[in-house]
């Protein structure tokens, strides 16, 4: 085979290969599925679901809009436990449970107060003051089948009243959100972990900084994130975003689409223990039609009373599209300066065999 023919099919595959990387973001995407309904998902608002790594526990908050405890159910032979509150929570508002990717730790979000004394903390965000609705970030660890008391992390994440939303990576580290000190409104922050001690948290940059970032969920390797955000003071509610790290800086986070991201607020993401399915909450119900039969009266009365009455419920969403989407760009960047370099090598042979 000339030399010639060589880099033809060469630039053939490399045409492939781009070709898959925009197929892989042309696919539909799936629609979300409710979680676990009538048991996890109910009629109060639920939200935040952390898997231990083999997926057969999971916990998660439940709220009636004042009040939020953190609950657990266990997963067997298919079917999810009537949830109980988890032993470290009750006492407080305790919201948004994560767990480490080796399940040795948990981190969640409380308004009690520092030393566990006195009354909650009070919270300043949004541009507003929410007596008692203030959040510190606190951990426990495992120990056996059960976990230590819980210890409120140090002043390098907690700086202030309004510290919430933790997601934990492979080595420690902890994202979380928290108002930014000029605007008030929510940012994402990293804190890394280093020889036993959380650093400073230093301030994610992604994309349009007019929005208000909240709720990471963090791939365990740092590739790839996904988060909550709208722009502040307007009507339209948070939409889930897809964010990927290339080197130390994130990619423009691009939004899930509107077969994802349902009519209601969609917030609170977590990632299943493989990290290839979201789970997130929303408060959208499902459309009425009309005329009704008995039959549909029948089926949404009971979802209803079950769900479907616009308080926050789980839904999952697999992530393989997305995902598709990184590996062909990570396939197409490292492509590129091959095609580059055999392209020039051919032209320099073709013009020396002339």
């Amino acid at each position: 085979m000339s030399l010639k023919c060589c880099a033809t099919l060469f630039v053939a595959a490399c045409g492939v290969l781009l070709l898959m990387h925009l197929r892989a973001f042309a696919d539909d995407a799936p629609s979300p599925r409710l979680f676990a309904p009538g048991v996890i998902s109910g009629p109060a608002d639920d939200l935040s679901p952390a898997f231990t790594p083999d997926g057969n526990t999971v916990y998660f908050n439940r709220s009636n809009g004042t009040f939020s405890v953190i609950m657990v159910s266990t997963l067997s032979h298919g079917v999810w436990s009537t949830p109980a509150v988890a032993p470290f929570s009750g006492k407080w508002n305790d919201i948004e449970p994560a767990i480490s990717p080796d399940g040795s730790f948990l981190v969640f979000a409380s308004n009690r107060p520092k030393d566990g004394r006195g009354t909650a903390i009070d919270g300043t965000f949004n541009g507003r003051n929410f007596p008692g609705g203030g959040g510190n970030l606190w951990r426990v660890n495992r120990a056996g089948t059960g976990w230590t008391a819980p210890e409120r992390l140090p002043d390098s994440i907690n700086t202030d009243n309004a510290t919430f939303s933790p997601g934990i990576v492979s080595d420690g580290s902890i994202y979380f959100m928290k108002p930014d000190s000029q605007t008030g409104y929510f940012r994402i922050y990293r804190s890394q972990y280093s020889a036993g001690a959380y650093l400073p948290a230093v301030v994610l940059s992604l994309g349009d900084q007019t929005m208000e970032d909240v709720d990471p969920a963090v791939a365990p390797d740092e590739s790839f994130l996904i988060f909550s955000a709208n722009h502040p003071g307007g009507k339209n509610p948070k939409r889930l975003h897809i964010a990927y790290r290339k080197g130390q800086e994130w990619t423009v986070p691009q939004d899930l689409g509107d077969s994802v991201n349902e009519h209601g607020g969609n917030i609170e993401a977590r990632l299943s223990p493989d990290h290839r399915t979201l789970y997130f909450s929303t408060n959208t119900v499902p459309p009425a039609d009309y005329p009704r039969s008995e039959e549909q009266i029948e089926r949404d009365l009971l979802q209803i009373g079950t769900w479907a009455n616009g308080r926050q419920n789980i839904w999952s969403v697999p992530l393989d599209r997305w995902l598709r989407q990184a590996a062909a760009q990570r396939l197409s960047r490292n492509l590129i300066p091959i095609v580059l370099k055999t392209a020039k090598y051919t032209e320099s042979n073709l013009v020396e065999s002339e």
